[in-house]
Formats: C-alpha cells, sequence, structure tokens
C-alpha cells in the first residue's frame, strides 16, 4: 500500500492551460483584425481620392414640386455605368442607406436618412431597367431598379430595391418615358 501511496504523490498532472500563449494568440488575431480593417479603411479612401473629380451632387430643392412616383426602400450604391463592380465612393455615393425616392418634374429626389441626399436632373437622367446587381450586392433576377444618369463627364449607374418589388417596372418605364421626352437617352453596354 506505501508503494501505491508513493507513486500516486509523485505524479503531476499536466498544466491544462498555457495562459500566456493563449493571449498572445488572442492579441495576435485582435491585431490582424484590426490591421485587416485599417486597410480596408485605406482602399476606401484611396477609391475616393481617385474619383475626386466628380462634382459636388445638386442638393434636393427645399420646395419639391409634386412628385409622379414616391418609393422607399433601400439604396445599394452607384458605379460607373455599365461596370457594376466599379464602384463610385466619392461624395457618399458609396454608402448604402435606406432611401425615400421621389420622382418630380425637377428630377429624381435621393433622401438617405444617415447619408447625404443629393437629386438627379431631369435633364442628367438617361435610362432606367431592372438588373440583378450592383456593387457587390446581387438579387434575385429584375431585382434591382438601375437609373443611369450623368454627372460631370461620367455616366453613373445608381442601384435601388424597392420595399415592394412590384413598383419597379412602373419606374423604369416612367424615368425612360422621361430620358426620351427630354432627348437624353443614352444606350449604356451592359
Amino acid at each position: 500500500m506505501t508503494t501505491l501511496i508513493i507513486l500516486a504523490a509523485g505524479e503531476k498532472s499536466a498544466e491544462v492551460t498555457n495562459w500566456a500563449g493563449r493571449i498572445a494568440w488572442v492579441v495576435g488575431l485582435l491585431l490582424f483584425i484590426a490591421f485587416v480593417y485599417w486597410l480596408m479603411r485605406q482602399g476606401w479612401k484611396w477609391r475616393g481620392s481617385l474619383q475626386s473629380d466628380l462634382p459636388e451632387l445638386p442638393a434636393v430643392p427645399e420646395t419639391p414640386g409634386e412628385a409622379t412616383l414616391e418609393l422607399t426602400g433601400r439604396y445599394h450604391g452607384s458605379t460607373t455605368a455599365g461596370q457594376w463592380l466599379d464602384r463610385i465612393v466619392a461624395h457618399g455615393l458609396g454608402v448604402r442607406s435606406r432611401a425615400e425616392l421621389r420622382l418630380t418634374d425637377a428630377g429624381l429626389e435621393v433622401v438617405r436618412p444617415g447619408a447625404r441626399d443629393f437629386l438627379v436632373p431631369t435633364a442628367a437622367l438617361r435610362e432606367a431597367r431592372l438588373d440583378k446587381g450592383i456593387a457587390g450586392k446581387v438579387l434575385a433576377e429584375n431585382g434591382l431598379l438601375v437609373v443611369t444618369w450623368a454627372h460631370g463627364d461620367r455616366l453613373i449607374d445608381s442601384g435601388f430595391r424597392s420595399d415592394h418589388a412590384a413598383e419597379h417596372a412602373a419606374w423604369v418605364e416612367a424615368i425612360n418615358t422621361m430620358s426620351t421626352v427630354n432627348g437624353t437617352t443614352e444606350g449604356t453596354a451592359r
């Protein structure tokens, strides 16, 4: 029996947790994640500086005209027309947000809570179409309302998704009719 007591007293269990090693791994992982986010932020800022030649966006008028159509939904971003992955971030156009759209005689009013509002003047509207994706957002076929408009010397596609997708067809027809009446229709390569 004394032999068993001596053997039991001599054995020690291995240390279960190496706290110093575990803390070092967690700190290293957090630093890596912070570094990746910093790189993403720098890339966003760099893209914005490349697009600094884009003029300021027209402001939404203080007294809006009578709306032909209204829509509530989401603004998914803007890209260079025909290049659905070339996101435009200058002047807040890259910020996804809730949106309220109003089509008036003045143009397309885009009101975005928490982001910068802007107006697409009637003369700048080129076309509207239904599509499935824009700037990293892919939806079901014809699930996105894409409005093409001119700003400065660029053609821009802006993507919207209504809370009620059945409204999209009326918007496409109204904007295309408005563009044709004003003689601004220009096809974009897709």
